[in-house]
């Protein structure tokens, strides 16, 4: 029943996050600046988050310092920094291959843990999973040789940044010994995080403006409710039963479910070069996992007969 739930959930959280790529690049079409929506994002979402951590948590604030270390590493990694790359990125890139780039996370998770944990070395088989995670990227931006600071390339390094950021965070929140309720930890994590990203779009000077129109209001809605609030709760909940490099296999689904909503809502191509880049990052994590892949489908054979 348990694996059951872990699935349902995994799948719940792949169409969230798939789709909340489609709502970001919606919100920035429809006249917000990128820093500045990220923030007012997590506005909403932190102090919805804050309310539910003091009806569910024991404990509605951190204790101890662990705990604030574990919130200030997910506040700067996973929310501020992460959010921040990945909305500036947005501008210049589609929905799908936002989702793509990030699908790389898994593969920088596993490199972050094994270089956390002096025990854990990279085999040959590992670095060259590594490379062709990389390589995956430089095919998805397609950069133009005569240009390559300009348009799709910067938008691609910038979303990469952002994965990278994410997958880092994601490792070294688990290296924290803390005592903090999930939701504890989720809504202190976005309040200090929307707070970062307050001070990066004033210091980026950007206008300090809420656009009033149905389609910003709407991206904000579903972001704040659905992507983050509801989210970040399931991301988390799975990450403390899955640990990081599993829990970001969600990372392979949610280009899916990006890449059909931004087809259908606004009409965003899915080209060859996005399609190659994901299957090249995809490769390089089965070769990455490839023993843990192997064992996983001696079992999944030994079920079914």
């Amino acid at each position: 029943m348990t694996n059951y739930r872990n699935a349902g959930l995994f799948l719940a959280l792949a169409a969230a996050w798939g789709s909340a790529f489609v709502a970001i690049k919606a919100g920035l079409d429809a006249g917000f600046e990128p820093v500045l929506f990220a923030a007012v994002r997590y506005d909403v979402a932190g102090v919805l988050m804050l309310a539910y951590a003091a009806y569910a948590a024991d404990n509605w604030l951190p204790q101890s310092r662990a705990d604030w270390t574990v919130v200030g590493i997910a506040a700067v990694f996973i929310i501020a920094a992460y959010h921040a790359f990945l909305f500036v990125g947005e501008q210049q890139t589609t929905s799908a291959v936002a989702a793509v780039v990030v699908s790389l996370s898994p593969v920088l998770t596993t490199g972050f843990a094994r270089a956390f944990l002096p025990s854990e070395r990279l085999s040959l088989g590992g670095i060259a999973g590594l490379l062709l995670g990389l390589v995956g990227v430089a095919v998805l931006s397609n950069p133009d040789t005569s240009n390559l600071l300009g348009g799709n390339t910067v938008g691609v390094l910038l979303v990469f940044a952002a994965s990278t950021c994410f997958a880092l965070g994601s490792v070294l929140t688990q290296r924290v010994d803390d005592d903090l309720d999930i939701e504890t930890m989720e809504a202190w994590a976005m309040i200090l995080g929307a707070l970062l990203m307050h001070a990066a779009s004033l210091a980026r000077g950007e206008t300090q403006a809420i656009p009033q129109n149905t389609d910003a209001l709407f991206a904000i809605a579903y972001l704040s409710l659905v992507a983050s609030a509801a989210g970040f709760l399931v991301y988390f909940e799975l990450l403390e039963r899955l640990g990081p490099i599993e829990i970001n296999l969600v990372s392979y689904v949610a280009p899916v479910f990006a890449a059909v909503v931004g087809l259908l809502v606004l009409a965003e191509p899915i080209t060859p070069h996005t399609v190659a880049g994901f299957a090249v990052i995809f490769a390089g994590f089965c070769l990455l996992k490839r023993r843990a892949l192997a064992a996983e489908l001696r079992n999944v054979r030994a079920a079914w007969r």
